[in-house]
């Protein structure tokens, strides 16, 4: 089975948390064909204001001027990535470090001037993907792309993931973040999502920010052929492998309902 995981930047901002979930995707890419794709946005903020930028968002999304696009560069494709393959050779299997410009595996287009050098996610080529993983190697994107210009984009990882997943193509699309699962008006995690749910919670505000781009995301991927995605806490015990044995955990989001269940 060909699986793509999705690991929020805030699971991998501690070196236990980190090397905890690098042993448990290391089994996972044991059983099934696995790419990571992460994030890295609490790093890049946490950079930025070091050096006194401060940082400005709009629909979740961070604008990017091209001081912003070096930090993204320096800190989720250099020290984030490369700290999260060092996990996975210590949890004991092969990884390799990639962004979407390395061998233009994700190609991405502006998403709107306001947000400067924000991107849109236009394809995917998969067969990097093939290519490492027929020689044993799990390969781990960070969530920047490029143009035939020669720019490089900040690309919410959450797009990034579904234009990998799409690209590729997986048959499980999971995204762990920090939270565990979408929260409804209540308060309580929903544990079934269609489209229109997605909008509804969009519309009413109870969905906003990076959960509202990570849900937008996820209606894309369902839109473009994947059955489900799930969203789930990446803290929880064996996560991945339960998720992907069909526990009931998080938020599955998939285009009818009864699909979901």
């Amino acid at each position: 089975m060909k699986v793509l995981i999705k690991l929020g930047g805030a699971l991998l901002d501690n070196p236990e948390e980190r090397s905890a979930m690098a042993r448990e995707l290391a089994a996972i890419a044991r059983e099934h064909e696995l790419v990571i794709v992460h994030g890295g946005g609490k790093q890049v903020t946490q950079y930025l204001e070091e050096r006194g930028i401060q940082s400005r968002f709009v629909g979740g999304l961070r604008v990017s001027d091209a001081r912003v696009i070096d930090a993204v560069t320096r800190v989720i494709a250099g020290s984030v990535n490369k700290q999260l393959v060092a996990a996975l050779i210590a949890g004991g299997k092969s990884a390799v470090g990639l962004s979407g410009v390395d061998g233009m595996l994700t190609s991405a287009s502006p998403l709107s001037p306001e947000l400067q050098f924000v991107g849109k996610p236009e394809h995917t080529d998969g067969r990097l993907f093939d290519l490492l993983l027929s020689a044993g190697y799990v390969p781990v994107v960070a969530c920047i792309a490029g143009d035939m210009q020669g720019n490089i984009y900040n690309v919410n990882a959450d797009r990034m993931a579904v234009s990998c997943a799409l690209g590729w193509p997986a048959d499980k699309l999971l995204f762990l973040t920090d939270v565990p699962g979408v929260k409804g008006a209540d308060g309580q995690v929903i544990a079934n999502l269609t489209p229109n749910g997605v909008r509804e919670l969009v519309a009413l505000g109870v969905a906003h920010g990076g959960m509202q781009a990570k849900l937008e995301a996820a209606v894309w991927a369902l839109e473009g052929g994947l059955p489900q995605v799930a969203i789930a806490s990446g803290r929880q015990a064996e996560i991945c492998a339960r998720l992907l044995a069909g526990d009931t955990l998080g938020t599955r989001l998939s285009l009818a309902l009864e699909e979901c269940l």
